[in-house]
């Protein structure tokens, strides 16, 4: 062979080899990948080939699927009371994906996961068509709707939380948004989808997981908490080291509190009870931003959680003077939490001190209902001791009997709460949120409820007694719920 030819194939055979080196990465590394990328249409209409597994609350599903017509997609999905529950399940669309549970768990709620391999297996050979399993929640129905209810057309959020176990037991946020009127994949779908896009309001942002709010008051039990644990104080009824006026260190400026209310060396029960900024200002100041920010993380502050839908970080500012330590003490200067974040806030104080992980999937279910999954309850941090933790209930339990808190009373049931007016804007000229956290004891002294709720857009006034007059009826009204469901 001469030398050209020679040279050809050679040339020939690198060809070869690169095309079969191309084969078989494609058909063995990248397979996977390819199979089910989001922009492969084959992925979408599989998916959408049968029904569509269910979400299910107290036994009953809370989804569906509907066959469609005039499409490669065979089945949309549905849900009932899309509005109270979207918050939960998210949404799964054919058009704009999927997102929350939909998402998390859509291997499951498609029939695709590989623990159901021997199902589908079966199915194929008694020719029984394929299914998708269920996901199981926390939620209580009950709860749900008063808070969804309660919250009506303002602007806010609830979390509840069972804090033996840290299951989630109502998460609603308004306004709100039906994930059924873009479903599917027509025209129809799109413009409803934009109207939500583009609606000031964001209705399909998750108020209870996403948005962090600055806690205003709320925030004074983390203080107490950091106070009691760091050994500033021990006894809940003994006089703080609290001078009227104050002023913050190292300036000129007072910190005020809202009206004439007795803060004056105030005990901790008073203070909580009236809500003091000044004694609850100097204590944050007293303590350092170090040890008031080891209390606040042990809580849950600066790390996000997954339930396993992702919730923001709340903030506990890590670099702080002494002023801005003590205002970030009473939920202001940068201090922002989630409900959800502050829902775990009274949860770990009604547990006696114990910080459960928050989640909302409590099993995975086969199609044929065999459970395949079932979640067990962690312990996530032990931000206060029990002996602390039951003087914390104390004092929460006298602003609910004869505080800020009394709209918060249930007859013949113990509630602890704290209320708070967060201000926000530029020279605090926009509406005040309105705050209210709270736990619910039964006679044997197990707490079964534990809520946050906020209210954004609402007439509150800047006193820290609208927390009580907009949140605390709402929180009511889920406590009592969740102790009515169990009767």
């Amino acid at each position: 062979m001469n030398k050209p030819l020679r040279r050809i194939a050679i040339f020939c055979g690198l060809l070869m080899l690169s095309l079969l080196l191309r084969d078989n990465w494609l058909q063995y590394v990248s397979a996977d990948e390819l199979r089910t990328h989001e922009k492969n249409r084959r992925v979408l209409i599989e998916r959408y080939a049968q029904k569509r597994g269910d979400i299910i609350v107290g036994e009953k599903p809370i989804t569906g699927s509907a066959p469609t017509t005039g499409s490669d997609f065979a089945y949309k999905r549905t849900y009932k009371n899309g509005e109270m529950w979207s918050p939960v399940t998210g949404f799964a669309s054919q058009a704009f994906g999927a997102t929350q549970i939909e998402s998390l768990e859509d291997e499951i709620l498609t029939g695709h996961d590989d623990r159901l391999f021997f199902r589908r297996t079966l199915d194929m050979i008694t020719g029984k068509k394929q299914g998708g399993g269920n996901v199981v929640t926390t939620l209580n129905a009950r709860a749900q709707k008063a808070a969804f209810e309660g919250l009506g057309k303002k602007k806010g959020a609830v979390a509840a939380i069972d804090p033996s176990t840290g299951a989630i037991l109502a998460l609603a946020s308004t306004p709100s948004y039906d994930p059924s009127v873009f479903a599917g994949n027509s025209a129809d779908d799109s413009k409803a989808w934009q109207r939500l896009e583009q609606d000031p309001d964001k209705p399909m942002l998750n108020r209870a997981l996403r948005e962090t709010y600055p806690p205003g008051s709320t925030f004074k039990v983390v203080t107490a908490a950091a106070a009691l644990e760091h050994g500033l104080y021990d006894d809940p009824d003994e006089k703080t080291d609290s001078p009227l006026p104050w002023t913050l260190p190292n300036t000129n400026t007072e910190l005020v509190n809202e009206g004439p209310i007795p803060c004056r060396n105030a005990t901790l029960r008073e203070a909580l009870r009236v809500s003091c900024n000044t004694v609850f200002g100097k204590i944050g100041s007293d303590l350092g931003k170090d040890k008031m920010r080891e209390t606040a993380e042990k809580f849950g502050f600066n790390e996000e959680q997954f339930v396993p839908v992702r919730s923001s970080a709340s903030v506990f500012p890590k670099e702080m003077d002494r002023p801005q330590t003590a205002l970030s003490s009473i939920g202001q200067f940068e201090t922002a939490a989630t409900p959800l974040q502050m829902a775990m806030v009274a949860s770990a104080v009604a547990n006696d001190g114990t910080l459960m992980e928050p989640y909302m999937i409590d099993n995975l279910q086969a199609p044929n209902l065999d459970v395949i999954e079932k979640h067990d309850p962690k312990k996530m941090s032990e931000p206060l001791s029990k002996a602390n933790a039951q003087k914390l209930q104390d004092m929460m339990e006298t602003v609910v009997e004869q505080g800020t808190g009394t709209n918060a009373q249930i007859p013949n049931v113990t509630v602890g709460g704290k209320t708070g007016t967060a201000q926000h804007g530029v020279d605090n000229s926009e509406k005040p949120y309105a705050w209210f956290i709270s736990y619910a004891k039964n006679p044997d002294g197990g707490s079964p409820v534990a809520v946050a709720v906020v209210v954004e857009d609402s007439d509150a006034d800047r006193g820290d007694i609208s927390g009580g007059g907009l949140a605390a009826p709402i929180a009511k009204n889920v406590m009592k719920a969740v102790i009515d469901s169990k009767k």
